[in-house]
């Protein structure tokens, strides 16, 4: 690299810095006057501390019915939904039902079939964009504001055949497609940690529910960081499956089968139920992800990545990169020893992770701009300038991604598949299937509302996962200076996604686990 590049490239870094940092204390003004507390979780209800199968376990063993448990959840969640807004529509009515039946299975004796069940009686919630009968699948739309699902998606029927109970559906963004959980049906979702800030899209919703105990366990999908992102931002586990191992017949207008990017997944306040939670889901293709894989962590190999250096994408920050040196730190002195440190990887592809992402994308089966007027392609400059006089029923993000869809140039397709096809060759050549690489979650924690349309590209980081069809995992590393969560993501190749599970629980034990946003009375 010449000397005049690399002197552009460090004048363009801080000057982002800079921006970055007038960009979060002007927003700061407004939204740190804004922030409202958690309640805390009663006593009554500490029982939503336990892992989702610690639950499954104590209902089978009747140590604890599945009404109780329902019950909770449910009281719960109507203490925190008034202050996070999450959930979009419920049935506990039904659900409370579906529990005294599970009670009467367990009273009776349960049948072979039901006892091999690792969380029967336990509930879930999931996006609204996941179908259930009889549940609204706006998918935020304000067009699609009336339409109700005549069926369950693939992944609710597997999730009831396994024993688990439906219990609300909860918010997302328009279309899925951005960094905050927003749309003019529904509104916005906030942090739990701080409710002036994003819990992420297009799963924030799932993750403000269990970073606040209102939820056991969460349904999620994931095609530009929708599972792992809210994860991060609210301080909880998330896991990316390898791609093409769940059914996402009935999510997103999907039929199943389809040639993409978006997997389902699981967000989870314990990395111990990522991996059963994601064997049923993935149905018949779950042995090819050696779930039940015993790993020894010393047997594993270990590549990090600080930063990426995107010039898209905003500057890791100090705090971000002081996590994964933790943790690098952490490795070496227990896991690998100083004989066989984890090793610094980096490859070219990782500079262009927002232009590889967009490429992918417009290979996806979804005609986006039909989408966004259900059916008919609305004229951007026309949405902007409804926008501006309020009266567009469209988020101004939307009419950005369509402005990009109609008018930016395309990523030449030749470039971006070349370069794709390498870094995955690269990347299995270096981890095998004994390897993970460590990489940023993201430039920085949770941003305040709004603050992502001036910083688009920063979910980059979770996006170039997808690109790669490889399994993640987002871990929580405590908080920043601020009191907001910190993490990495656990990255290796396809269906090793025990190893990254592995490295999950073991960096769990080690430091802390999930940062929850309210504390236990």
């Amino acid at each position: 690299m010449s000397t005049k590049l690399i002197i552009f490239n460090t004048l363009v870094l801080y000057l982002r810095i800079f921006l970055d940092k007038m960009i979060d204390f002007i927003f700061s003004l407004y939204w740190d006057d804004k922030k409202n507390i958690i309640p805390d979780l009663q006593k009554k209800h500490s029982i939503l501390t336990e892992s989702a199968l610690s639950l499954g376990r104590k209902i089978k063993a009747k140590e604890l019915k599945s009404e109780d448990l329902v019950r909770s959840v449910i009281e719960r969640i109507k203490e925190v939904n008034p202050i996070l807004n999450a959930v979009v529509m419920d049935r506990y009515i039904e659900a409370m039902e579906d529990a005294r039946e599970v009670d009467r299975k367990v009273a009776a004796g349960l049948s072979e079939d039901d006892a091999k069940k690792p969380f029967l009686g336990v509930p879930f919630t999931t996006k609204e964009s996941q179908e259930m009968k009889g549940f609204f699948n706006t998918i935020g739309l304000w067009s699609r504001r009336n339409t109700v699902s005549t069926e369950d998606s693939e992944a609710v029927m597997l999730m009831k055949k396994a024993g688990l109970i439906p219990i609300a559906a909860t918010n997302l963004p328009e279309l899925l497609i951005w960094q905050e959980t927003r749309n003019p049906v529904y509104g916005m979702t906030l942090n739990p940690h701080h409710t002036g800030r994003s819990p992420g899209g297009s799963s924030g919703a799932e993750a403000a529910l269990t970073a606040s105990y209102a939820t056991t366990v969460s349904l999620c999908s994931d095609v530009g960081g929708s599972t792992r992102m809210p994860a991060f931002y609210c301080g909880v586990f998330g896991h990316l499956p390898t791609a093409g191992t769940t059914n996402t017949r009935g999510v997103f207008f999907r039929k199943g089968g389809e040639e993409t990017m978006l997997c389902l997944g699981f967000i989870s306040k314990h990395s111990e139920d990522l991996g059963p939670l994601t064997k049923i889901i993935a149905g018949d293709k779950a042995e090819l992800m050696q779930l039940d894989k015993e790993v020894n962590i010393k047997d594993i190999k270990f590549y990090y990545m600080e930063s990426a250096n995107d010039m898209l994408v905003s500057p890791v920050r100090v705090e971000m990169k002081n996590a994964m040196q933790r943790v690098i730190t952490k490795i070496k002195e227990e896991v690998t020893g100083a004989a066989n440190p984890p090793q610094k990887y980096n490859h070219e592809g990782f500079r262009h992770m927002y232009r590889l992402w967009s490429y992918w994308m417009s290979r996806e089966p979804d005609d986006y701009e039909a989408l966004y007027g259900d059916g008919e392609r609305p004229n951007p400059f026309l949405e902007l300038g409804k926008k501006m006089v309020g009266i567009s029923k469209h988020c101004l993000f939307t009419i950005i991604r369509l402005f990009e869809l109609r008018y930016l140039p395309k990523v030449n397709s030749e470039w971006a598949e070349d370069i794709t096809k390498d870094m995955k060759e690269d990347i299995i050549s270096k981890l095998g299937d004994n390897g993970v690489l460590l990489i940023p979650s993201s430039p920085y924690a949770a941003p305040f509302h709004f603050s992502s349309l001036l910083r688009p590209f920063n979910f980059a980081y979770f996006g170039i996962v997808n690109v790669l069809k490889f399994p993640a995992t987002q871990v929580p590393l405590g908080t920043n200076s601020v009191g907001m969560p910190i993490g990495i993501q656990v990255m290796s190749t396809p269906y090793n996604d025990a190893l990254c599970l592995t490295v999950a629980k073991y960096l769990e034990k080690e430091f802390g686990g999930s940062i929850m946003a309210c504390k236990v009375k």
